[in-house]
């Protein structure tokens, strides 16, 4: 096998099971492991916006709701992903359908990040990890794993994304509602 290939073959699967590992063993505060279920209530969790507003989860789940996990603000497949949610949004606000991005990264950046991507939706900054944990979402190297969660009007999990491509993302969770 030719060197270059071997580095990405090996890239690739290093990639594959980091994803798997960051998700799979990690505790949730409701006793369970790993990734929050389908059919699971949300977590009555808050947090700080770009804003540094506090949003409370149960109370912007009144509409269809949208939690994506992200490794971190300005990163290029983050970035991807975060347009590709602004680019759709008008569909999304059309559909009824709220959406949160949710990192580690602080309000500042958040702040910066959103400003810079002309992001229309709310970025929650998990600095303690009190979200990734209720949620079940883990990571590696600091960073989270780019996990989501389409939560039903009313608080239930309808739908959890694992691995997603981010520039697909959009355009699938629009179907996946729209079945809801």
């Amino acid at each position: 096998m030719q060197p270059r290939r071997w580095l990405r073959s090996l890239a690739a699967g290093a990639l594959t099971l980091s994803g798997a590992l960051a998700c799979a063993a990690t505790q949730r505060p409701d006793g369970g492991t790993g990734l929050l279920p389908a059919g699971s209530s949300a977590p009555d969790i808050s947090g700080r916006d770009q804003h540094g507003q506090t949003l409370k989860l149960k109370e912007v789940n009144q509409r269809t709701l949208l939690v994506y996990f992200y490794p971190k603000d300005a990163t290029p497949g983050c970035t991807k992903e975060a347009c590709a949610f602004r680019d759709t949004w008008h569909k999304f606000q059309a559909a009824g359908i709220d959406v949160l991005g949710v990192s580690n990264d602080g309000v500042e950046s958040h702040r910066d990040f959103a400003k810079e991507q002309k992001l229309p939706f709310r970025l929650v900054a998990d600095e303690d990890g009190t979200w990734a944990r209720a949620f079940g979402v883990g990571g590696a190297a600091g960073f989270y794993a780019r996990v989501s969660f389409l939560i039903a009007k009313g608080g239930k999990v309808a739908k959890v994304y694992e691995d997603v491509d981010p520039a697909q993302h959009a355009e699938q969770v629009l179907s996946d509602a729209a079945a809801l």
